[in-house]
């Protein structure tokens, strides 16, 4: 299982070598590599000498897991069957009438059309493979206690594989893995839950780890099963005498433990009607004291209390003191602090004064969010706190500030990271990749889907050669949790605009292929009891010369069940230069593949930017529009919305990232061959390092 892990993650396997004069047979090992070419992988040099010293039955134990864990990644280990077997070509060239009344016979009796079998032309694009490497047990340790060590919040995906690897690991790998913080929050309570259900650590281990109520209160709620975020409201579980004991315990040594429960109030009464603090009030005194508060809404002065009066009455002098207290706070109460006075030199020393005990991640976001603070935008994005990936957009109707209050505070927040990234070990030349300006800083993936290669919302992914881009999903109805779903019909759509958002052209079940360009779709297919498949496919250059540019890609209910409660559906893309050879799906031209788990029933994975040629990474859901009959045309708003947004999101960049540590602690080169440290898309530390990006340049 920690290869599985290890190979979706890193792209490497540990191999146990063997000592022997033995060796495996060349023939297998080419065989192996041979049929690997197929899904688009290969060994390293390393790798393959590390196989050979493996015996025949060792490497085919290997082999048949590798391959179904390289099936799985890019979708092979599903069978494709489209409505039209002869897609592309047997769809644009049909008759009109044909195609309408195939659609009806197939919704009222389930069939496919009758057609005589394709014969296809051979594959014969040579596509570059994906490089498998040798890895160790050391450096997946190290992998873990990065996810770990993450300074934003992480992926379910990533919770999963913490998971899973805490319950297969030793008392020392335990400790190995471990770090002696866990920086945010979230994580203490995912993380020490698990230890706990595994039973791979006691209170001496864990107490240290907990400084607030909320940090209990998290504990509390991932040991439910319930969103540790604290988005939404858990159902808790009947915790066992020990184990309440232990939950008193640690919030007992927490400080300010009454203004921290208040913040969650009703949480904390019905937790409490499960912990039954009363019956402990001699050995944990504090917690029946915070509890009798809570529960008999005694009053109680809290901070947040203070700075909202002070914002009311325009108390700057207050505020400032208040804010203090909590840098924090001050960092993301500052904009709305600037805005309300004109003794904004003094807010400025204020915050000055306070700039170390402020977190990297708020300081990265403050900086580039005063660096483009007065730029024209007609939009605000929010990601909001929660498990569902959604946006909400917003006019920008912001006041101006100051430009040079602006440069000032940016010149600030530069500085302290600068020198708060001095004290870490030096990076010698370095080298950074002007391409990283595409990809943003990844603070937050609790809502990021499981995927063949993940990255972060709003970054741009060059699309790669081909002049055809083909979109593909796949979903299966079936029994999930004991519960039968019935009929299930996902539907693919892809939905074109101009440079300026106006709508163009639409393909999906409604409208197979285009009057204007070279873009079909494979059919409508309405049931999957065995698993079904959509695909679509994009001639660029057609689409480019009659004004069109964006194209955003979506995935429909049309039953209206939510994707979180399907066997499985995923949606992926393929970049291909002659669509009508080889197979539909050819998994050594897959770009990327994302599971699609949200309890939505819309989902947009990517947007296409025709014009720059790049796949812009969105991973969003839509909430059903309750107008309209759930398909593209009556979610064409909300789509247009989250386009508009997306393409011009403001987040701060990896580039701007790895340029301050270079400031700090390196010496910047022009050319990779001059480098000892490489940042970059393909080399050295890349975008797809998020676990080592959040926990080790988020310090």
């Amino acid at each position: 299982m920690n290869n599985t892990i290890y190979l979706r993650r890193a792209n490497k396997l540990i191999i146990g070598q063997q000592e022997g004069e033995k060796q495996l047979p060349k023939a297998y090992l080419a065989t192996a590599l041979k049929n690997m070419e197929a899904l688009g992988y290969t060994f390293s040099d390393e790798l393959m000498r590390a196989v050979r010293s493996l015996s025949k039955e060792q490497f085919e134990t290997l082999y048949m897991q590798l391959v179904a864990d390289l099936r799985i990644m890019v979708g092979a280990h599903v069978e494709y069957k489209p409505m039209y077997s002869g897609f592309p070509m047997q769809v644009m060239q049909e008759d009109e009438a044909d195609l309408y009344l195939n659609a009806i016979v197939h919704y009222l009796t389930l069939v496919y059309p009758d057609r005589e079998p394709v014969e296809r032309l051979p594959f014969i694009e040579k596509k570059d493979l994906k490089v498998i490497r040798l890895g160790n047990q050391e450096e997946f340790q190290t992998l873990i206690r990065q996810l770990i060590e993450a300074k934003g919040s992480i992926s379910p995906t990533d919770k999963e594989d913490i998971d899973t690897v805490l319950e297969q690991a030793d008392p020392d790998e335990v400790d190995a893995i471990l770090p002696s913080e866990i920086p945010f929050k979230e994580n203490v309570g995912f993380v020490v839950a698990a230890l706990l259900k595994h039973e791979k650590a006691g209170i001496e281990r864990i107490g240290p780890y907990f400084k607030t109520a909320t940090d209990v209160l998290r504990l509390a709620v991932a040991w439910s099963d319930g969103d540790v975020s604290l988005a939404a409201a858990t159902a808790f579980r009947k915790f066992k005498r020990r184990e309440r004991r232990l939950l008193l315990g640690l919030l007992e040594q927490c400080g300010q433990i009454t203004e921290d429960m208040l913040r969650y109030k009703d949480r904390w009464i019905r937790l409490g009607e499960i912990l039954h603090p009363s019956e402990y009030k001699l050995r944990y005194s504090r917690c029946e004291e915070a509890f009798d508060i809570l529960r008999n809404d005694k009053p109680f002065s809290t901070f947040n209390g203070s700075v909202e009066l002070a914002f009311q009455y325009q108390n700057i002098w207050s505020l400032m003191d208040l804010l203090s207290q909590r840098p924090g706070e001050f960092a993301r109460r500052l904009d709305h602090l600037l805005r309300s006075t004109e003794e904004q030199e003094y807010v400025l020393l204020a915050f000055a004064e306070v700039l170390e005990n402020i977190s990297t991640p708020v300081l990265l976001q403050v900086k580039h969010h005063f660096a483009r603070r007065n730029e024209p935008q007609d939009m605000r994005v929010f990601f909001p706190k929660g498990n569902v990936a959604k946006a909400f957009a917003i006019r920008n109707e912001l006041q101006v500030i100051d430009e040079t209050t602006c440069r000032e505070v940016v010149l600030l927040c530069e500085q302290a990271l600068v020198q708060r990234f001095a004290d870490l070990p030096s990076l010698g030349k370095t080298y950074i990749d002007p391409q990283l300006h595409n990809y943003l800083v990844p603070f937050s993936q609790r809502s990021a889907s499981k995927a063949l290669h993940t990255i972060v919302r709003g970054s741009r992914v060059p699309m790669g050669e081909g002049d055809t881009i083909r979109f593909f999903n796949w979903w299966k109805e079936g029994k999930v949790n004991s519960q039968d779903t019935g009929r299930v019909d996902i539907d693919l759509s892809a939905v074109m605009y101009d440079e300026n958002w106006n709508y163009v052209e639409h393909i999906s079940y409604t409208n197979l292929r285009s009057a204007m360009y070279q873009a079909v779709h494979s059919g409508d297919i309405v049931s999957a009891p065995k698993g079904a498949c959509e695909f679509i496919d994009l001639h660029i250059p057609s689409i480019v010369n009659y004004g069109g540019r964006y194209v955003v890609a979506s995935l429909l209910s049309f039953t209206s069940h939510p994707y979180c409660d399907l066997p499985e559906c995923f949606v992926g893309w393929m970049m291909r230069k002659k669509p009508g050879s080889g197979e539909i799906f050819e998994p050594s031209t897959v770009a990327n593949k994302i599971d699609i788990t949200a309890d939505t029933q819309i989902a947009i994975p990517v947007i296409l930017d025709l014009v720059d040629r790049t796949v812009i990474w969105t991973d969003l859901a839509l909430t059903r529009h309750p107008d309209y009959y759930n398909n593209v045309e009556g979610n064409e708003k909300g789509m247009v919305l989250m386009g508009k947004a997306m393409t011009g999101l403001r987040k701060p960049d990896l580039y701007d990232l790895f340029m301050l540590h270079a400031k700090a602690r390196g010496e910047l080169v022009d050319t990779l061959d001059q480098a000892d440290t490489v940042y970059s898309v393909g080399q050295g530390v890349t975008p797809f390092d998020m676990e080592q990006i959040m926990a080790e340049y988020l310090v």
